[in-house]
């Protein structure tokens, strides 16, 4: 069965972007320590030597730079870059639920929220009817 609502971030993805919150998640400190924990637990995020072409240029330019993901996700990172290429060599064949997949993959990964870009100052941001 579906679950209502945005799937829980994880706890360095909270740090990374800002969000996490104190009362709802928790000492700051103690989310330091169990990102440290699963990092050294997991490891790092490895590209693995199989992927060529466009799937490897998936993983370089979507996986590397996202520095909060660690190898508790390397099957969604390879499902997701195996999908990419896919999705470049059969563009004919890339049915719409594959697209839904790819998605959903992007969206675990957590490579849909801008705010996980280097780049987002959510001070400049301005939403036309509620800011001035």
């Amino acid at each position: 069965m579906a679950q209502r609502g945005a799937k829980p971030k994880p706890a360095k993805l909270r740090l990374v972007t800002g969000t996490h919150n104190v009362t709802r998640h928790g000492p700051k400190d103690e989310a330091k320590q169990a990102v440290e924990a699963a990092k050294t637990g997991f490891g790092k995020l490895v590209r693995p030597s199989y992927l060529k072409g466009q799937a490897k240029w998936a993983w370089d330019r979507y996986i590397t730079p996202a520095g909060w993901l660690d190898a508790s996700r390397e099957a969604a990172a390879i499902a997701f870059c195996e999908l990419w290429e896919e999705f470049r060599t059969l563009k004919t064949m890339f049915t719409a639920s594959k697209h839904a997949q790819m998605r959903a993959y992007m969206a675990e990964l957590g490579l849909t929220d801008e705010r996980n870009r280097g780049d987002f100052d959510p001070a400049e941001t301005k939403d036309a009817f509620f800011d001035d």
